[in-house]
């Protein structure tokens, strides 16, 4: 047997090195990265807002983690979190699944919403989690939306949605599609005040969730590699979809064919709407000038 060249032997051993060093780290201290395999030690990953230093693989973010990175340092008050779910149906394990989700995450509801402070304006501001039941839409979420809509409204705020869920949680029925409706009609109400909206969409944003509140703002902006549309990977693979480009329902995808105004990496997120936030403010200023 011919043996193998030198250098690719010192490779191989280099690989392997690296690996048992990997290896070697306690629990908790490193990250791989799921998009190139790079190592990411979590405290630089951290400083990065959770995004790959090699190939800008975008993790999904917690609500909290979201907030901390977007207002003003501690300029956030949280609305409304006195609403707690009811398993209006008696639907079967109902009440055992909201205890799991609440328990793995810390939180008791997929959504949190308040005002806050973004380069010293005000806003309102939701945030759904995808980590606390792939952020669907149940009553309380529903509600909660609306009711930040609606303080917007009273109170002349702007409003900012971020959106990553899975869709309506289906083991509310039809009080949980519902939901749909009630946002989308909070929505007219902002667009009638002529509330400045803006939705935010992250990874991973689908179903009656885009399909309502998610797709009816004044600016539409995306986080790279996002995966969008009405169907999950599996249920449309189901659907036996052909001849359809390989970045469909991607961010890249949905700029192209118009459902989003921009992507913006989370590096430059906060910047953004910043931008966004004084262009809405010069617009106002300048419609009281022509009154």
């Amino acid at each position: 047997m011919t043996p193998a060249p030198w250098f690719g032997r010192k490779a191989k051993a280099a690989r392997k090195t690296a690996r048992q060093s990997v290896d070697a780290l306690p629990d908790g201290l490193w990250t791989k990265c799921p998009k190139c395999g790079e190592i990411l030690f979590n405290k630089e990953l951290q400083k990065n807002l959770r995004v790959c230093s090699k190939c800008g693989y975008h993790y999904i973010l917690g609500a909290r983690e979201r907030i901390a990175s977007i207002v003003d340092d501690g300029a956030f008050e949280e609305m409304d979190a006195n609403l707690v779910t009811v398993n209006i149906l008696g639907f079967e394990e109902y009440d055992d699944k909201l205890a799991k989700w609440r328990q793995r995450t810390g939180m008791d509801e997929a959504i949190v919403t308040g005002i806050g402070e973004i380069d010293g304006r005000t806003v309102v501001i939701g945030v759904l989690d995808f980590h606390f039941w792939a952020g669907t839409m149940g009553g309380v979420v529903g509600e909660r939306v609306v009711r930040a809509m609606e303080y917007a409204i009273k109170n002349d705020l702007p409003v900012i949605m971020f959106i990553a869920s899975g869709g309506i949680r289906v083991t509310e029925g039809l009080p949980g599609l519902m939901q749909m409706a009630k946002t989308s009609a909070a929505c007219a109400k902002l667009h009638e005040a002529g509330i400045p909206y803006i939705v935010v969409l992250t990874d991973n944003s689908l179903a009656g969730v885009l399909a309502s509140y998610g797709s009816l703002g004044d600016f539409t902006i995306s986080e790279p590699g996002l995966l969008t549309g009405l169907t999950a990977d599996r249920v449309a693979k189901q659907a036996q979809v052909v001849n359809v480009p390989d970045n469909f329902r991607r961010a890249e995808f949905a700029l192209e064919h118009g459902h989003i105004d921009r992507i913006v990496a989370r590096k430059e997120l906060k910047s953004t709407l910043i931008k966004l936030l004084e262009f809405c403010r010069n617009r106002e200023e300048d419609e009281e000038d022509a009154a």
